[in-house]
């Protein structure tokens, strides 16, 4: 009723302002006590109102897959792998990331020294990273093991790509179709189906293709390699060369 009535028996010992509502003095108080008993659990975050809070936890949950974020800066770099935007730019040849630190990473493959050299091969790196990657083809190391199961990598990318086939989780999704995928390669391939691009040319007749694999195949109808014989009495096979044995 004091909606109607206007009353407001409620007043701040602090700054004598009234409310119509306990609760609203409650809250107010708080200006004056400085207590902030809503608390975000990811952040730690603390705030005086509940609205205030839920207001702020959407910083923390993409709205695509409601994967939680622990900032909102990580929270805007998240987002980009759905919307597959690149807003750094390389200044030497142009090429997109998503991230500022991987741009500068990229960079390094244009500088003209090379100090880092391996010991194996003799084959020279920009940056000892990329050397200590390397030596992984010759000693066979795999650093990065699978948690579910007993695959090891080399590389902690391909283990992560490895870990959603356990997981299930597809964060790149296309936003003509709402498909999920669980590499940003294959949400760049599928995107051609919408886009009509077809990046891959033959340089014989011209014809383009949207896939790597089926400019491979088109090939073969200039250079008549046929890969592939069938036996129907064995099924499909390679064709390997035949040695005569005496």
């Amino acid at each position: 009723m004091r909606v109607h009535t206007g009353e407001k028996p409620f007043s701040c010992n602090e700054c004598h302002k009234t409310f119509s509502a306990k609760g609203n003095l409650r809250v107010h108080r708080r200006i004056h006590t400085g207590e902030k008993p809503y608390s975000c659990n990811i952040c730690k975050m603390p705030f005086t109102q509940s609205s205030h809070l839920k207001n702020h936890m959407r910083n923390h949950i993409c709205n695509e897959c409601n994967k939680t974020i622990s900032c909102y800066g990580e929270l805007k770099m998240h987002i980009r792998t759905h919307t597959t935007e690149k807003p750094y730019s390389c200044n030497e040849c142009h090429k997109t990331f998503s991230l500022n630190g991987q741009r500068l990473k990229h960079m390094i493959v244009h500088s003209k020294e090379k100090l880092f050299s391996c010991n194996e091969c003799n084959k020279t790196f920009s940056c000892n990273a990329y050397l200590k990657k390397h030596r992984r083809t010759h000693t066979g190391e795999k650093p990065y093991s699978c948690k579910h199961c007993q695959m090891a990598f080399a590389c902690a990318y391909n283990l992560n790509v490895h870990t959603r086939t356990h997981t299930g989780e597809k964060p790149f999704s296309c936003n003509g179709c709402q498909r999920s995928f669980t590499q940003i390669s294959h949400l760049k391939q599928h995107m051609r189906i919408h886009t009509g691009e077809k990046p891959f040319n033959c340089n014989t007749c011209n014809k383009t293709f949207s896939r790597i694999g089926a400019l491979k195949m088109h090939m073969r109808t200039h250079t008549e390699e046929k890969p592939y014989s069938f036996n129907v009495a064995m099924g499909p096979s390679l064709n390997y060369p035949i040695l005569n044995v005496t």
